[in-house]
């Protein structure tokens, strides 16, 4: 495998590290080699594969962990559950929401999301659409499009029986782990099918936002609306 060209030597180790990532040679939760290992393969200096690694860990692509070593990040540890979740209740109390799928069906993708997904127009799709509860409330309306091929018999009594994150089933289940999302916000009005899902009257002001979910290499896997009705509850986001 050849380095590629015009980059800083740091970042072609990164983009093979990532390669080594898509191909499934380190599976999410697994150690990766050590710096000194990685650096004898690649024949480069162990600084270039340290900065290498540190900006992948920067990104939630690797996780150092103090005295074990550098592994591939997962969504199933507790710190990272969270992590695309931005609904936070207004008390600061930490929230684990309980996921409530109440359809899912093979569908064509839509002309505007084919191009988002990166589908030829009329591509197969799953269509799920499920609530997040928070303490007993439903706060949340997703509407979630994916590819059919990737996510080949997904089905609601599969998704409402994993214990977890959607994303750490997506990992589990199809080996796709989302890296990192791009998210528009807009407020909307509550129509017939959010307001029943919701409980809220026709009309209620809601948050809505849209989402593509990207995994290893920027391949988008995951369009999202999710409609939120924020009472006693914000859209949190912490800007570095």
């Amino acid at each position: 495998m050849s380095a590629p060209s015009f980059r800083p030597l740091y970042d072609q180790i990164k983009i093979l590290i990532t390669q080594s990532l898509i191909a499934g040679e380190w599976r999410p939760g697994e150690a990766i080699p050590s710096e000194m290992e990685l650096a004898s393969h690649f024949g480069v200096s162990q600084g270039t594969v340290r900065k290498a690694v540190d900006e992948l860990a920067g990104e939630n692509i690797l996780v150092r962990k103090q005295g074990k070593g550098t592994f591939v990040a997962t969504h199933d540890e507790e710190h990272t559950q969270l992590r695309f979740l931005r609904i936070h209740a207004d008390s600061g109390e930490k929230e684990y929401p309980r996921s409530e799928v109440v359809d899912c069906r093979r569908d064509k993708v839509a002309p505007e999301l084919a191009r988002a997904l990166e589908l030829r127009p009329g591509a197969p799709v799953y269509v799920v659409k499920r609530r997040l509860i928070f303490s007993g409330k439903p706060l949340v309306f997703d509407e979630i499009v994916l590819s059919a091929p990737l996510f080949k018999g997904l089905s609601a009594p599969r998704l409402n029986e994993f214990k977890g994150s959607f994303y750490s089933f997506f990992e589990i289940h199809y080996g796709l782990r989302m890296i990192r999302a791009e998210e528009r916000l807009t407020a909307v009005a509550a129509a017939e099918e959010a307001a029943q899902h919701l409980d809220v009257p026709l009309g209620t002001p809601l948050l809505c936002v849209d989402r593509i979910a990207f995994t290893y290499g920027d391949k988008p896997v995951e369009w999202r609306r999710g409609l939120c009705h924020t009472a006693g509850h914000s859209y949190y986001n912490e800007l570095a």
